[in-house]
């Protein structure tokens, strides 16, 4: 049985329309990939971490608190009071007021400690800093070390 050019024509067009409703579900499926989400800073390198986010956003707070630093820096030497060698922000606001962030390795979930140090006198104390703190984040760096400053008093009466 052969077919006539009346059926060959509705086969033809029945399979054209079913062409594009095919193409627009396929097209609908691929929806367009979402945008890789923004990388957080804390996933950055150690001195990329300190050095692009921490230490200016310190700066920012403390000169906000009018207590801009006079040195901020991020070095690898001697550990205040215990000695050995490890990764600290060092810090010396006005008045020669210093403190020492100081951390174990070059990750800031690394163990952490803080010294401080008056006008005109060593540090005498290292503390544990953040210590409980499953997850360490510049947010979290930064508002404790503030708290900690303001603690001391360095930011005016409490």
């Amino acid at each position: 049985m052969s077919e006539t050019p009346e059926k060959s024509a509705k086969a033809s067009k029945s399979s054209q329309a079913a062409q594009p409703a095919a193409t627009d579900k396929a097209n609908s499926a691929a929806k367009p990939a979402k945008p890789a989400p923004k990388p957080k800073p804390e996933d950055k390198p150690f001195a990329a971490f300190i050095n692009d986010d921490l230490l200016p956003a310190l700066k920012q707070s403390l000169t906000e608190r009018h207590q801009a630093p006079i040195s901020l820096e991020l070095v690898e030497g001697d550990r205040p009071v215990v000695g050995g060698n490890c990764w600290m922000v060092q810090g010396v606001l006005p008045s020669d007021r210093r403190f020492w962030l100081c951390f174990e390795s070059d990750s800031i979930t690394s163990g952490k400690t803080i010294a401080l140090a008056e006008t005109g006198s060593d540090p005498s104390l290292l503390e544990s800093f953040l210590i409980d703190e499953k997850r360490i984040n510049l947010a979290l760096l930064q508002s404790r070390l503030l708290q900690r400053l303001n603690g001391q008093k360095w930011f005016g009466g409490n």
